[in-house]
């Protein structure tokens, strides 16, 4: 993992004039600003004919679950600024996620990472006067493009939140197939499908017997790998995870973390933690995030290996965040 160059976008600072971190967000009709007045370009009525994510022989054809699984996917994010109104939350972060690794984001409260994570998917939009400027590209294809449907993305590049949410009123079989079900998507066989996720997300000894169950009637640790094999019934290429033991015993956290481990050689995966040593336990690379004061935008003061990153730090601010002197 490494932090990018700068990349072929315009400068922010063109947008006002200065360079100062209350710079304004880029003005409408930019196809990076989103919110009440400045919606989100419509999709395409018709399917784009290109560009597509991945190696068509390995992921399923649109409308269809099949057989296999995608191919972890690189992830690339690029001078990526983002704001609330006009309050700057991030500031020209740039960073490489490896295809098959764990990538964590580490960081205080308040300095960007989970708004970062949200962007990478195109959650970020969802957000009234949410705004950004940059580029994130999922195997090269500008996952913002014009072409690119933002069903597509979202197929590609799952989200974990923070606390487990599955659907209450659904079974466990039906929260794992819920979001083909919303995406219009098909399989063949739900069943060995059902198996296959709840197996990966190392669910499936305890839940075999209680498919028929709602999904709110187990326990914390096992909804949150609930939701991971929800996530992963549409075949993601990028699995995104905030903070997803934030709200679990050290047990359930254990699980979740060999999960995690087990996954990344099947999906890239990026996580928020605040967890220091989880971090270290779980991840190949790791970024830190810091804001330099009050109302400052969040930026990465260094990225690169995880055992680097703790074990010989570049930056001494990152020596004292990771071994708890501040933070």
């Amino acid at each position: 993992m490494t932090i990018l160059g700068r990349s072929r976008r315009p400068d922010p600072a063109s947008w006002n004039g200065t360079s100062s971190s209350h710079e304004q967000p880029p003005p409408s009709p930019d196809r990076w600003a989103w919110g009440p007045s400045s919606p989100p370009p419509h999709e395409p009525s018709e399917a784009p004919s290109a560009p597509s994510f991945g190696d068509p022989t390995l992921v399923p054809a649109p409308g269809e679950i099949g057989p296999g699984l995608a191919r972890p996917a690189g992830l690339v994010a690029r001078d990526v600024s983002a704001w609330f109104s006009k309050n700057k939350v991030l500031e020209r972060i740039s960073l490489s996620m490896d295809p098959g690794k764990v990538t964590a984001l580490i960081g205080p409260s308040g300095c960007g990472k989970s708004t970062f994570l949200r962007i990478l998917n195109r959650m970020h939009e969802l957000i009234p006067g949410a705004a950004m400027s940059g580029s994130v590209t999922l195997d090269n294809v500008d996952v913002y493009g014009p072409s690119v449907p933002v069903t597509q993305t979202r197929l590609r590049i799952g989200m974990v939140f923070q606390r487990p949410n599955p659907f209450p009123s659904m079974t466990i079989a039906q929260n794992v197939l819920s979001g083909l079900r919303l995406s219009g998507l098909k399989t063949q066989n739900p069943d060995a499908l059902v198996q296959e996720c709840l197996e990966r997300a190392g669910l499936w000894r305890e839940a075999r017997n209680r498919l028929n169950e709602p999904g709110g009637a187990i326990s914390g640790g096992q909804q949150q790998r609930l939701c991971i094999a929800r996530a992963l019934a549409v075949r993601p290429q990028v699995l995104l995870m905030d903070e997803p033991c934030s709200a679990l015993d050290p047990i359930s956290t254990g699980v979740i973390e060999e999960t995690i481990r087990e996954l990344c050689h099947e999906v890239t995966i990026v996580i928020v933690t605040h967890n220091m040593q989880q971090a270290q336990r779980v991840s190949h690379d790791c970024a830190l995030f810091l804001v330099g004061g009050e109302s400052e935008p969040g930026r990465i003061v260094e990225a690169g290996p995880t055992e680097q990153v703790f074990g010989d730090p570049v930056d001494p601010r990152t020596a004292d965040y990771v071994h708890g002197r501040f933070g």
